[in-house]
């Protein structure tokens, strides 16, 4: 009977996946379907730990695995509550590398187990029915297959997560040397290598094969760590949907070694998720996924000597003539940028923003699809204001309209705007998509300085006739703008 139930709320839950996944598609309804998910996600947890039978009997750890819950759901909420819009990217890679962690240490908990089974046959009192049925079973290599990939695409995800926030945090500089990717390809060559050969001998060799196990566990968080190091912090937002793809992968996994299906459905939900997010930020940026990966991109000589090369002058523009110029236009485009999101400026934006409609201006946002530090940063960081979604334009539909806009006002953003990436053919992010603000009559940015952006080269745009520099932090400035513009 229990397990029935269980096998009802397994289903529930996969359902609830589905559905909040597909919530998440628009932004009206991803609070809801976060919610929908979340509660699917509790559903199962405790359905496991009331219903799940092992060898027919019940579980027994309900101390241990509480508190486990508690703590964690205590460090979960205080860090979500806590945590500024400009750390979410950091919170995410973090979060992310604690479900790698988890997928890694499920691996080591169930291998250690596998090889207790097997050490059976030497043991001077055994169940030698048992490990002889596990070592004569068609499904042990597979299992043994199956914790190989949790633990090493698992290990990868956490150290790589890991890095990932460091570098988002500035803890973390971007490290490469000559023969590095070599380096990477060999300690993969290691793993797959040693993984085969563990596979052969787990069951002969349980010894030797939990030693390699471990090898290889610490090889796959080594290279976690070379996979991060030299990519660059242009291409931190395709790095992090990557790993996340990883996580879910790693999870699915473990669903396959329980023949737990709403594990499978989650991890399958992550991964290709992931997978299909990574691939549409590399079209995104023009970028093959293997750029994104050897190319370290914003992060080495070529960014600094394109940041370095003269460009000859800039011009600013006062507050008040700002005001007058943005009161006066019939249509106004924004386009957020991490400046936004340093500054906090969100609300003050949308502030500016009914007061702009209130004079009679049209006012629509201009989103690049990897503006800010990780997917949907932007869209993210203006839902918090209620800004509402049907004045976000996609990079698209925003290039098809900057010819009949009167002015465009940058806050924070730079390599997404930058013409360099169709002028510049030895630029580092020639090809790359952007948001072609130069067609528009005037452009207005907003930046605290002109040091370059975060691919670390400078901007083509802020000098042209047309650019006018208003320097600031993107909140004080909006707020003044909201009071010159009254007095309009």
């Amino acid at each position: 009977m229990g397990s029935s139930i269980l096998s009802i709320i397994y289903l529930i839950g996969s359902v609830t996946f589905i559905l909040g996944l597909k919530m998440l598609s628009k932004p009206d309804t991803a609070r809801k379907g976060n919610l929908v998910a979340a509660a699917g996600m509790s559903l199962a947890i405790l359905g496991t730990i009331f219903l799940y039978r092992v060898n027919d009997a019940p579980l027994h750890n309900y101390g241990w695995i509480f508190t486990g819950l508690a703590i964690g759901g205590v460090i979960g909420v205080l860090s979500a509550k806590k945590v500024k819009m400009t750390a979410m990217p950091e919170m995410v890679s973090m979060f992310n590398g604690m479900g790698g962690a988890c997928a890694a240490l499920i691996s080591i908990v169930e291998f250690d187990h596998l090889i207790k089974l097997i050490k059976n046959l030497y043991a001077p009192v055994a169940d030698d029915h048992l490990a002889l049925q596990l070592l004569e079973s068609s499904t042990s290599r597979g299992t043994v297959i199956i914790i190989l990939l949790s633990l090493i695409i698992g290990a990868v995800s956490c150290a790589g997560s890991i890095v990932a926030w460091g570098k988002l945090t500035g803890k973390v500089k971007d490290f490469s040397f000559n023969g590095q990717h070599f380096l990477n390809l060999g300690v993969l060559t290691l793993i797959v290598g040693l993984s085969v050969w563990l596979v052969c001998i787990f069951g002969t060799s349980p010894g030797t094969a939990l030693t390699v196990f471990y090898i290889i566990f610490g090889l796959a968080l080594f290279y976690g760590v070379l996979f991060v190091m030299p990519i660059g912090g242009a291409d931190m937002p395709v790095v992090i949907s990557l790993l996340n793809s990883f996580t879910g992968v790693a999870a699915a996994c473990g669903g396959f070694l329980y023949s737990n299906p709403v594990m499978l459905t989650g991890g399958i939900l992550v991964g290709s998720a992931g997978t299909i997010l990574t691939i549409l930020m590399c079209k995104a940026m023009n970028r093959s996924l293997k750029n994104v990966l050897i190319g370290s991109f914003g992060g080495g000589a070529a960014g600094a000597a394109a940041a370095g090369k003269d460009q000859g002058n800039y011009k600013e523009i006062s507050l008040n003539d700002a005001a007058v110029v943005l009161a006066y236009a019939s249509k106004v485009i924004i386009v957020p940028g991490y400046g936004l999101a340093v500054a906090q400026a969100q609300h003050a934006c949308h502030e500016l923003e009914k007061q702009l409609e209130e004079k009679g201006v049209e006012v629509k946002y201009a989103i690049h699809p990897v503006a800010g530090r990780m997917p949907g940063h932007m869209n993210v960081l203006l839902a918090e204001a209620d800004v509402p979604y049907e004045k976000l334009l996609e990079m698209e539909d925003a290039n098809a309209e900057f010819p009949t806009t009167d002015a465009v006002l940058i806050l924070g953003a730079n390599d997404v705007v930058n013409p360099a990436a169709k002028s510049d053919s030895a630029s580092p992010i020639y090809g790359m998509p952007i948001l072609e603000v130069e067609n528009a009559k005037v452009v207005i940015v907003n930046k605290r300085s002109m040091k370059p952006g975060y691919a670390g080269i400078e901007n083509d745009l802020f000098f042209q006739p047309k650019t006018s520099m208003l320097f600031g932090d993107a909140k004080k400035v909006l707020q003044e703008l909201l009071s010159a513009i009254k007095e309009v």
